[in-house]
């Protein structure tokens, strides 16, 4: 008969269990690929190492992304319990899900972010697995809670910048 030798606290989070909360590097992370992504939308997958806080990104070979869609390809994943959602993009700033985001959200996953122009620390929300905005903390350094309150969101009219020309050279010498 097997008997396991290390025993869990009681009423403690286990592996498996629903994320409450997501580290400050894979926040930053996601933020940063979307942002790199723009004007297309930016895909992946969230991993749950530690019990109950989202810690890795992971990007899904094949995905393909578009101005107005991004397709991951799931089957190319590995075989791995700790995954625990997805995470995506939308380029103009609306962080509300669409049609296609809850289909995905409800047959895959329990803990989904979507992520907005202009990619900063309040331009996310996170969703459980049946479309419904839900709180996620963000883990600091050590394991301490950052931002304990949910970021508020405003909406802005949709203006992006002119990513095709550069800003124009300064002549330093005078």
């Amino acid at each position: 008969m097997f008997r396991p030798t290390r025993k869990r606290p009681p009423g403690g989070p286990r592996f498996g269990s629903t994320p409450n909360s997501i580290s400050r590097g894979c926040l930053d992370s996601a933020l940063a690929c979307a942002h790199s992504s723009y004007p297309k939308e930016f895909g992946g997958v969230l991993r749950s190492e530690e019990p109950g806080i989202i810690t890795d990104l992971l990007l899904v070979p094949g995905t393909t992304s578009g101005e107005r869609h991004a397709n991951f390809q799931l089957y190319m994943l590995p075989v791995d319990l700790g995954i625990v959602g997805t995470i995506h993009s939308h380029p103009s700033g609306a962080l509300h899900p669409s049609e296609a985001d809850l289909m995905l959200f409800r047959h895959w996953g329990r803990r989904h972010l979507i992520v907005g122009f202009p990619f900063g620390p309040g331009a996310w929300r996170a969703y459980d697995g049946n479309g419904e905005e839900t709180h996620l903390a963000v883990q600091g350094v050590g394991g301490t809670a950052v931002d304990s309150s949910p970021p508020v969101y405003r909406h802005r009219p949709m203006r992006r910048p002119d990513l095709t020309q550069a800003p124009p050279l300064r002549d330093n010498a005078e």
